[in-house]
């Protein structure tokens, strides 16, 4: 498996049409949600959002692959009918244009998933 340093060194396998949805994909989420990070993990571009996976992406020969986990491939099953899904991952055909509010909704999901899962616990009743 290749390693990546980075999503500038992941991208630059890629040619210039490929880089352009690539960097779409990444500009719509950081803007979406500015405190994600970046790192590269599966050999994939990923972004992080305390410290747990929000979504990874990544391009193939025919496709680009979003992948936000199953929970919310079940969640968007409506919204992703016109696309190639599994278990967790999405294939959107490098052919048509990126659904970018679809993907920043995902995104979203994602977030709200980790906050809710990272939420202190709350101890009620008394002693």
């Amino acid at each position: 498996m290749k390693t990546y340093k980075n999503f500038e060194d992941y991208f630059s396998y890629f040619d210039k049409e490929i880089i352009e949805k690539l960097e779409q994909i990444r500009t719509e989420i950081k803007n979406e949600i500015p405190e994600v990070e970046e790192c590269i993990k599966y050999a994939m571009p990923t972004f992080t959002f305390k410290i747990k996976n929000l979504i990874h992406f990544a391009a193939y020969k025919n496709h680009i692959g979003i992948y936000p986990g199953s929970e919310a491939i079940v969640v968007f099953e409506k919204e992703l009918e016109n696309y190639k899904t599994s278990k967790g991952s999405i294939q959107i055909p490098l052919s048509s244009e990126l659904p970018l509010e679809l993907i920043n909704k995902i995104a979203n999901y994602r977030k709200s998933k980790i906050l809710q899962s990272t939420k202190p616990l709350q101890i009620s009743g008394s002693i």
